[in-house]
């Protein structure tokens, strides 16, 4: 992970312990100098667990890389339902996110030299990857899942801001979105190219 979090990394972070629970989630690999007081509050308020370490440094006595899968876009294999029975631990890494993607998930793959599995062709949310998982390990086929993909997010009647990720979709046909996510992309939206230098 790269040193610091922004907003959005915050917001993504909460809606995934929201969503699979604080215990089924560890951050790995934080920069060496990372201190608990560089992690922000609001993911402590929720217990998030944090290490320094790499993934291979942290696993359990026992598991072995072919106890691991790599969530990877560039793997040949679709993650499958089945895959409930062989994995143990699902890996998010380089750093998803990015757009456009940097590949960072090649090196660590290489590092730790397990299994990879994809979820579809196309780049999503951290969250998104999270919860797909989630979703297709509880039984439902990626194919049976409802995606959209470069969602239109409008915050008025007159202003949207177009996505660059698959989002899964709710059962009200709209994009899931971690709490907050839309008022941080209005207030992004209305800041000036100065803002951002």
């Amino acid at each position: 992970m790269e040193q610091g979090f922004t907003k959005w990394v915050i917001l993504e972070y909460s809606q995934i312990i929201r969503d699979i629970g604080k215990e089924n989630l560890i951050l790995t690999s934080l920069p060496e100098s990372t201190t608990e007081n560089d992690i922000p509050k609001e993911l402590l308020d929720l217990g998030i667990q944090w290490t320094t370490n790499e993934v291979n440094e942290i696993l359990p006595a026992g598991i072995t890389s072919d106890k691991l899968c790599l969530l990877d876009p560039r793997a040949e294999i679709e993650l499958q339902p089945s895959d409930v029975n062989d994995f143990e631990y699902f890996i998010f890494g380089g750093i998803l996110g990015d757009h456009p993607p940097r590949d960072r998930t090649t090196e660590l793959k290489v590092k730790i030299g397990c299994d990879t599995r994809r979820l579809g062709a196309l780049q999503m949310t951290t969250d998104t990857a999270i919860r797909t998982t989630k979703i297709i390990l509880e039984g439902t086929p990626f194919e049976q899942i409802k995606f959209i993909d470069y969602p239109e997010i409008r915050y008025s009647k007159h202003e949207a801001t177009e996505m660059p990720f698959r989002y899964v979709l709710d059962k009200d046909n709209k994009p899931i979105l971690p709490l907050g996510m839309v008022d941080l992309i209005r207030k992004d939206s209305q800041k000036s190219l100065d803002d951002f230098f």
